[in-house]
């Protein structure tokens, strides 16, 4: 059984981030307590090239001096868990889009969890991965050395979903002076830069890993139509290190480990920290548990290179407007739906991704002139930044319409050669692209991934979302699906069986 749900997405879907396995991201967050600690005392980053030799302790001194002000972090959450008769006894849609018709039995079930920080001031503050504390009902912190009995009490001072970071700060603290991370300029880091990991992986706090920057501004999307630019490191990354620093070569942080990408739930040699830079601007407002940012209400889309000239462009790119939502700030504006962007506050955009960065960054209620191609005329509007509702999850929108299957606990949406691209599969290739696939589902226990794209569902070609949401439908339930599915530039063969 399927049916069909509108999300919010940009133009183009979720990609490198959505094979993420072993993590969870929030797409809401939430104000906690005010705290009785002052405003935090940004760190400065260390612009200065870097420069010297690696001898045979250099790794070794890095460790020693910055391992004090890594700490673990003991999350306890508490899960709501479903009696799976009753879920699926209702309809739905209306399990999706009201209230089930019968009630299903809900239980809380405490979980705990484990992660990784480190100290950004003495007085107690720790930065961390969003996804580490969401929904956390207890926090504890040890630090390198203790015993098993030294746990210190932490809360949340402000979490954002969008660069995956949480500021924490100690309830209870040591009654010594807490080590403090130095920063590094991470805008400065490029391929085959040497780093260090330091963490918390499977449960072995402050184990260290050595690898290279393997790439940088690989996209991520810790938000559905929100692409963050990440570093990528061959520094082994496993579960538990979340939230831990990545460390330059002078023993400076320059990013926070947050990902991998596995289909063992361990180190594949490619794991994603969030560029340090990208946090570092964000602290006051974490600390003051809320990051505001700016919205201007349009829906939109890459430019394809066949279709500038159509356009009235007389260069590819831009970024094409595809709605305008009524009364927002680019409707106020006179915005109009077919407008190509090409400018933003006098700085040329070719693509989704810059344009949606920019709006971000502005404050909202700053007046930005946007400059456009309307019926191949240039014309510019002064355009009032609004601000971004969480709720509303993201701006610069497209709408995109998923198939869901409740019984492989799965979304797909149908594969455009825009999508094709970005998932980095063959421009040929021809399915039903994998948009989301639920924990824990029967789907995510046989291998399938967010960005996968089904070729074929017991040997039937696949043409769209819709065609294979027709033949998972007609399987019964506990039989198995045999998928083929492309996966960036191979093939793979699943079995997933239908709860």
């Amino acid at each position: 059984m399927s049916t069909r749900r509108t999300t919010l997405f940009s133009g183009v879907v979720i990609a490198a981030a959505s094979m993420l396995i072993g993590m969870v991201l929030a797409s809401r967050f939430e104000l906690t307590p005010a705290s009785s600690a002052q405003a935090v005392q940004i760190p400065p980053a260390n612009s200065a090239p870097i420069t010297g030799d690696i001898g045979a302790t250099t790794f070794r001194d890095i460790a020693a001096a910055q391992t004090g002000m890594v700490v673990n972090i003991r999350v306890v959450s508490r899960r709501q868990t479903t009696d799976l008769n009753d879920f699926f006894g209702g309809d739905l849609f209306d399990r999706f889009f009201g209230q089930p018709r019968r009630q299903p039995r809900q239980r809380a079930e405490p979980v705990p969890t484990a992660g990784t920080g480190f100290v950004i001031d003495p007085s107690g503050l720790i930065l961390t991965n969003n996804h580490v504390v969401e929904n956390a009902e207890s926090i504890r912190i040890d630090f390198f050395g203790d015993d098993e009995e030294d746990l210190y009490e932490a809360r949340v001072l402000g979490r954002d979903a969008l660069t995956d970071s949480a500021l924490l700060e100690l309830v209870d603290r040591p009654d010594w002076e807490l080590p403090v991370a130095s920063f590094g300029d991470s805008g400065q880091m490029a391929a085959g830069d040497w780093v260090m990991a330091i963490g918390n992986p499977f449960g072995l706090g402050h184990t260290v890993t050595v690898g290279v920057i393997s790439a940088i501004g690989r996209p991520f999307f810790p938000v559905r139509g929100r692409e963050l630019d990440m570093l990528q490191t061959d520094a082994a990354i496993n579960p538990g290190n979340s939230g831990g620093p990545l460390l330059n070569i002078r023993g400076e942080v320059v990013g926070i480990n947050t990902a991998i990408i596995s289909d063992r739930m361990a180190n594949a040699g490619v794991g994603f920290a969030v560029p340090i830079n990208t946090v570092r601007e964000l602290l006051d407002e974490l600390r003051g548990g809320r990051v505001t940012r700016g919205v201007i209400g349009i829906q939109i889309a890459n430019v394809d290179p066949d279709d500038y000239a159509v356009l009235g462009l007389s260069d590819p790119g831009g970024v094409l407007v595809s709605a305008v939502t009524a009364n927002g700030p680019a409707d106020q504006a006179e915005m109009l739906p077919g407008d190509v962007v090409v400018a933003y506050d006098g700085e040329a955009v070719s693509r989704t991704e810059e344009l949606q960065r920019r709006v971000v960054a502005t404050r909202p209620g700053t007046t930005v002139a946007i400059d456009i191609i309307r019926n191949g005329e240039p014309v510019t509007l002064d355009v009032t930044i609004g601000e971004l509702d969480e709720d509303a999850q993201i701006a610069g929108v497209a709408e995109a319409e998923e198939e869901v299957s409740e019984g492989f606990g799965v979304s797909l949406q149908d594969l455009t050669p825009q999508l094709a691209r970005r998932l980095q599969v063959p421009a040929d290739t021809v399915g039903a692209a994998v948009t989301d696939v639920a924990r824990g589902s029967n789907a995510a226990q046989g291998g399938l991934q967010p960005g996968d794209v089904i070729l074929s569902v017991n040997r039937v070609e696949i043409a769209s979302a819709r065609e294979a949401m027709d033949q998972l439908s007609a399987i019964e339930s506990g039989r198995r699906a045999f998928l083929l599915v492309q996966r960036r530039d191979s093939r793979i063969f699943l079995q997933v069986e239908k709860e």
